[in-house]
């Protein structure tokens, strides 16, 4: 039961497949988000980029080419917006659909996440930092704002994979009000997941916050742009007193699919934020900047 300090999150480890229709993946996805539901999940976090499997739905020439893939997605973005819309109306909860290779109206691309709530409003936050693969080889832009999301517990920050890399970005939205921060990621090597791992807890440290990252695993042997992803989902928490001692409130299994659930005690974080044996959320703006404190020789 929601006494308005509680939340149950959940954070998808979702495997990519090969479609045969697009009501194949409706079916899937109404299973997932079904499936988190009853276990009582209210917020849903699937992955960064996890849509990709819809590709499979073209012709080879289409899902085996990095260009043409982004083109031919755009037709199906208007239903794969009104699925998740529906499916978060449907079941009641709050959902992140996994990002979407977005074209915008000056013809280039965003890594968009789209952020629907159960009265079937539908927001998005776009990927800030671009890694190298998206900026030089795919060609998908970085997106200009930070936003926050309206939930019943207050609001909640997306941090796209590599965002989570960059302290200032989630400080932006703790500084909005965020207490929580949804980190949907993809990523093909053991080190990038760590990377996105290490930085989605450091954000969790720093902010005195909750982090919650989830990935794509799996291999994906028929796709231009995706290949094998490395991954677990995690929930982190401050690493202070009433929290884990290493700040990590929940951790999943490597590389199998599956959700992963915790409940957040926001309760807890305002405690900790004002009682903790650190207070790092309250200490950010003591911090020296380079200017004050570096002076050039001589």
């Amino acid at each position: 039961m929601n006494n308005g300090a509680l939340l149950t999150v959940a954070a998808a480890q979702y495997g990519v497949e090969f479609l045969d229709s697009w009501q194949s993946y409706a079916d899937k996805l109404a299973y997932w988000v079904e499936e988190a539901a009853t276990q009582g999940a209210q917020v849903l976090v699937f992955p960064e980029y996890g849509c990709l499997e819809l590709a499979s739905l073209f012709p080879a020439a289409i899902y085996s080419h990095l260009h043409k893939q982004l083109e031919a997605l755009q037709e199906l973005l208007p239903s794969y917006i009104h699925l998740h819309r529906e499916l978060a109306r449907r079941y009641g909860v709050y959902l992140i659909a996994s990002s979407f290779p977005v074209r915008i109206s000056d013809g280039g691309y965003r890594n968009r996440a789209y952020f629907c709530m159960p009265d079937g409003e539908c927001d998005f936050q776009d990927k800030l930092m671009m890694t190298r693969f998206e900026h030089e080889l795919w060609g998908i832009g970085a997106g200009g704002e930070l936003k926050v999301f309206p939930t019943r517990w207050g609001p909640v920050g997306i941090s796209i994979c590599y965002d989570n890399e960059f302290p200032l970005i989630a400080r932006g939205q703790i500084e909005l009000g965020a207490r929580v921060i949804l980190a949907p990621s993809c990523t093909d090597t053991l080190a990038g997941y760590h990377r996105v791992r290490i930085g989605c807890q450091a954000r969790a440290m720093e902010n005195q916050c909750y982090v919650v990252m989830a990935p794509v695993v799996g291999a994906v042997d028929w796709s231009a742009a995706m290949d094998i992803h490395i991954g677990a989902a995690g929930i982190f928490s401050p690493v202070d007193v009433g929290f884990p001692s290493d700040g990590v409130l929940a951790q999943g299994e490597m590389n199998t699919t599956r959700w992963l659930l915790a409940e957040l005690d926001l309760h807890a974080l305002d405690k900790v934020r004002c009682h903790g044996q650190v207070l790092n959320h309250r200490d950010w703006d003591k911090q020296p900047r380079p200017a004050e404190q570096v002076r050039a020789p001589g």
